[in-house]
């Protein structure tokens, strides 16, 4: 089984973890929002001096490719890509909902299998999301959406629950509400242990990213933010 090294930036949450045949064997993650390019490279370092002083190799790099936020995703994908080319193994990108529905469903044990509903939070009433079941499989492709009261309503019928994960999840409560088959979990946060079921998955059926042309899953375009002074013309 191969060795890799997992890293997801698309959040405030800064984490890598390295792994092998389903083991992690080093994983660091910090939650308060510092900076992403130091805390990713120490880390990074931290994982390859692991590799040498065992006398191991890493066989591919996988990152979390998106949706989330645009400085995070840069700084992971370059970190990523100088060292699958560096290291002349290949890459693995890993969709950052895809990610956070895995991660709730290692929560989820009931016998009735819920709908999944990973969320990051936007602008405004906006969020990133997407649906899987428990399989999986997409009921509803990855996608920017403008939260009302009605979203999801059309998946909410059979008495299927609907399990609604990440930062999104509280801004999703205060407009869509509260019910019996909704459940809001705000505090799963996307992180590189949780990759690696995805990224080992992505090795055995050999799914690699182009190193050169691979980009950010933005789902729409950036949105700079003008500073007071650029509002007042001064």
């Amino acid at each position: 089984m191969a060795t890799i090294l997992n890293i997801e930036t698309s959040t405030n949450v800064c984490s890598v973890a390295l792994s092998s045949d389903s083991t992690v064997l080093e994983h660091h993650e910090n939650y308060d929002g510092l900076s992403h390019s130091t805390l990713l490279s120490a880390y990074v370092r931290s994982a390859l001096e692991y590799v040498r002083s065992r006398e191991m190799t890493v066989d591919a790099v996988a990152v979390s490719i998106g949706p989330g936020s645009y400085t995070g995703l840069r700084i992971g994908l370059s970190e990523a890509k100088g060292l699958a080319f560096g290291l002349q193994v290949p890459l693995i990108t890993v969709g950052t909902l895809q990610l956070l529905a895995v991660q709730t469903m290692f929560s989820q044990f009931s016998d009735d299998m819920p709908l999944f509903v990973p969320m990051l939070d936007a602008r405004r009433d906006e969020v990133y999301t997407a649906v899987y079941d428990e399989a999986l499989n997409e009921i509803l492709s990855p996608q920017a959406m403008i939260l009302d009261s009605h979203s999801f309503s059309d998946l909410r019928h059979g008495n299927k629950r609907l399990v609604i994960a990440g930062n999104g999840a509280s801004k999703a409560q205060r407009i869509i509400g509260s019910s019996d088959d909704l459940e809001y979990l705000p505090d799963i946060k996307p992180v590189a242990l949780d990759m690696v079921a995805l990224s080992e998955k992505a090795w055995r059926e050999k799914r690699f990213a182009d190193i050169a042309y691979s980009t950010p899953m933005y789902l729409k375009e950036f949105q700079a933010t003008k500073s007071r002074k650029q509002l007042l013309g001064s």
